[in-house]
């Protein structure tokens, strides 16, 4: 009983939820019920129907009838709500049986009704940046939609492309684990590894059910799609090309780096610095979906995720880039907060900026969400430093400089706080691109 006075219980009330008109129907039809009864009691009682003595303390006779009514009342609609809820919850147990069992009812019903009516989000991206940001996202709008790279070419994702002749399944997977609603034990098994076995070592579970899946489904898509929905999956997940890529890099010392695995190692320590990267064959097509989501969003995150290997290679499909210049929407670039070996080393916020520019043009940033909680050393990553804000963005990109970074691991981004940095710019978005042209190079905080 005590989880009915709980915050989740008034949720049951909340506009929407389409629970109130039902229950209200209940309550007048038990209402008529009891007006009929107590027709009958009352002629039954004039008639000379004597009842036993005990009656007397049972119906509380003792206590004024205004009273007594109120508390009748009020019991009769505590015994209403408790039973829906438990017969609620043993159909659901039945119906949904994935539904973790320490999530009350109405916070299922609540996901369902409110989360489908959040805003359009696109976040673009690959590695376990963009897993972050979604496993984020997820609590607030379950109309996302991420966009991923098909460029990966190393680990197991780089061994199934090549033996098999398939799309890297890994920036897949990834999302997936962190947009599902199944089970947690799914989820870890979902990202599994092997370590041992002659052709398993390396390989994740995951990765083999999903090229599993496009073997009994024909194509990748249908894949992506069916283990979505098999893993109650909060929005999709779209490659941002079905073609088969390959991402390569050219170094200020006139070098050419093919394979997005061997960029970083090539680049680091060679004292040399990408200049810029592309794929081979040019100009892929996009994929429809990922197109019409670009253009129909509400709002479009970059990042974060290696800049050279994660983000910009979905920018470099040139229907990605046509869509993400024209759509309407605003546009989040969230920055690494730590340089990458070989890819951003030395880098600023500003350099990261001035890189997607660079292969993008100029104008479609509007928002760049850099952490500002930083430390000169980063624990376990003894090439990497803080990307620090040091220099000004000009172009009238606003500069949200705030708290984004795991204190678990000061290599990564924190999901809830991320999310929270980001629906904060969804929700503050008219009221900051008023702003004067004259501040449109400030760097301003949102916290």
């Amino acid at each position: 009983m005590s989880r009915l006075f709980t915050f989740d219980f008034f949720k049951w009330f909340y506009p929407g939820m389409h629970i109130k008109r039902w229950l209200g129907l209940i309550i007048i039809g038990v209402a008529i019920m009891t007006f009929g009864l107590s027709y009958v009691v009352r002629e039954a009682y004039l008639e000379g129907l004597r009842l036993p003595g005990f009656m007397y303390w049972v119906t509380l006779q003792f206590i004024p009838r205004y009273i007594r009514g109120v508390m009748f009342m009020s019991g009769a609609v505590s015994l209403i709500l408790f039973s829906i809820w438990k017969l609620n919850q043993s159909i659901i147990s039945v119906l949904a049986p994935h539904r973790d069992s320490n999530e009350s009812l109405v916070n299922t019903i609540y996901t369902q009704r409110f989360l489908r009516r959040g805003p359009k989000i696109v976040a673009i991206g690959g590695g376990t940046g963009l897993s972050t940001l979604l496993r984020g996202l997820k609590e607030y709008s379950t109309n996302l939609t991420a966009i991923v790279t098909v460029a990966d070419d190393g680990g197991s994702s780089g061994v199934l492309r090549r033996e098999l002749g398939v799309l890297p399944p890994g920036d897949v997977r990834n999302c997936i684990a962190a947009l599902a609603d199944a089970e947690p034990l799914v989820t870890k098994l979902f990202q599994y590894r092997f370590e041992d076995g002659e052709g398993l070592a390396g390989h994740s579970f995951g990765n083999l059910f999903i090229v599993a899946m496009s073997g009994v489904t024909g194509n990748m898509e249908d894949a992506i799609r069916q283990t979505s929905r098999v893993l109650a999956v909060r929005g999709q997940i779209i490659p941002s090309t079905m073609e088969d890529v390959t991402l390569c890099a050219r170094t200020d010392d006139a070098r050419t780096i093919r394979g997005e695995s061997s960029i970083g190692p090539a680049v680091n320590g060679g004292g040399a610095r990408i200049r810029e990267v592309y794929l081979a064959p040019e100009n892929p097509a996009a994929h429809p979906e990922a197109v019409r989501a670009i253009l129909e969003a509400d709002l479009i995150v970059l990042g974060p995720g290696s800049l050279y290997t994660s983000v910009l290679p979905n920018l470099l499909v040139q229907g990605v880039r046509r869509s993400l210049i024209a759509a309407p929407a605003p546009k989040v670039y969230v920055c690494n907060v730590a340089t990458q070996p070989g890819e951003t080393d030395g880098f600023s916020v500003a350099d990261h900026v001035a890189a997607i520019e660079d292969h993008v043009g100029k104008g479609v940033i509007n928002y760049v969400v850099a952490n500002d909680n930083v430390t000169d050393v980063i624990p376990k990553a003894e090439q990497s430093r803080p990307v620090r804000v040091d220099d000004p963005i000009n172009n009238g990109i606003r500069l949200v400089a705030t708290d984004v970074i795991s204190e678990e691991n000061r290599y990564h981004h924190d999901s809830t706080k991320l999310s929270e940095v980001i629906m904060r710019i969804y929700d503050e978005r008219d009221q900051l691109f008023v702003l004067p042209e004259a501040e449109e190079s400030l760097v301003t905080a949102l916290d």
